[in-house]
């Protein structure tokens, strides 16, 4: 291949690249399988260590009821499945220009919102829970939002040039 040069690059109306080169939706799924389980990990570690040192991780529900812990299985899996979302929600963008940073900044837009919740709990809920649920959303965004970004940043025009011409 060397001495080729990808069709699209000489287009007036640049078109994604090859299916061979861009990113597939496995590609996508495989990358938030991973990322998710770290993030879970290390979010379950922060869940522990809190719990060791005192922290009771009580919050307040949608329901209006008295504060409720938050089980253990739910910080290893909500990360998974926000990684997911992302990949799913990413995939939507894939061949567009600036793909990257769309799925970035809406990503790290949305990460930030999801810290609102700890922030906006109730007087009840202690401030060690919340810097301990933010520290979380912060890990989760760290190890998703960016991977995720870059993968399908690889989607769009023009991203896939031979390295030898």
């Amino acid at each position: 291949m060397h001495g080729m040069t990808a069709p699209w690059l000489d287009s007036m109306t640049p078109v994604g690249p090859p299916a061979l080169a861009s990113p597939s939706m496995k590609n996508l799924m495989y990358a938030a399988t991973l990322t998710g389980t770290w993030s879970g990990i290390l979010c379950l570690l922060v869940y522990l260590i809190g719990r060791l040192f005192g922290v009771p991780f009580e919050v307040a529900t949608s329901s209006g009821a008295a504060l409720t812990v938050i089980p253990w299985l739910v910080v290893a899996l909500l990360p998974v499945a926000a990684a997911f979302a992302a990949a799913l929600l990413g995939s939507l963008v894939r061949g567009w220009r600036a793909a990257g940073r769309i799925v970035f900044w809406l990503g790290t837009l949305v990460a930030l919102a999801s810290c609102l919740m700890p922030i906006l709990q109730p007087s009840g809920v202690i401030w060690s829970t919340r810097i301990l649920l933010i520290l979380m959303h912060v890990i989760t965004w760290a190890l998703v939002v960016p991977q995720i970004a870059r993968i399908v940043g690889d989607s769009e025009p023009g991203q896939h040039v031979d390295a030898h011409d």
